[in-house]
């Protein structure tokens, strides 16, 4: 069963259309009817486990959060990068290429992770 769906509110990122993300039920933390932040497609965001995009955080491209992951205030996921485990992501960091952030990993502040970068 799907965690959350696009709502109609969008945003421009880098040319692309992102949709804000709705929980349809509960789970963590996360409560059916939260406002989540932004990504571009289904793709960006498993519908399996724990894993979310809070805030105004934003997921596009090809990348994906998913397992536990989670990602929280003006973070930026893109490109290929992977965001899994229970690793968490925060404030204005910058994750993308081939970059993998997992485990129990916590980035946050201004960094930007990128290339074939493993964070784990």
């Amino acid at each position: 069963m799907e965690k959350y769906v696009l709502t109609s509110e969008t945003k421009s990122i880098d040319g692309r259309i992102l949709y804000r993300i709705k929980a349809i039920k509960d789970f963590g933390d996360v409560a059916s009817g939260d406002l989540g932040g932004w990504i571009e497609k289904k793709e960006n965001l498993s519908n399996f486990s724990n894993s979310w995009v809070y805030e105004n955080a934003c997921v596009y491209g090809s990348a994906c959060v998913y397992e536990n992951a989670r990602i929280y205030g003006s973070v930026c996921v893109y490109e290929n990068a992977r965001i899994y485990g229970s690793a968490c992501v925060y404030e204005n960091a910058r994750i993308y290429g081939s970059a993998r952030v997992y485990g129990a990993a916590r980035i946050y502040g201004d960094a930007w992770i990128h290339r074939d970068a493993r964070i784990y």
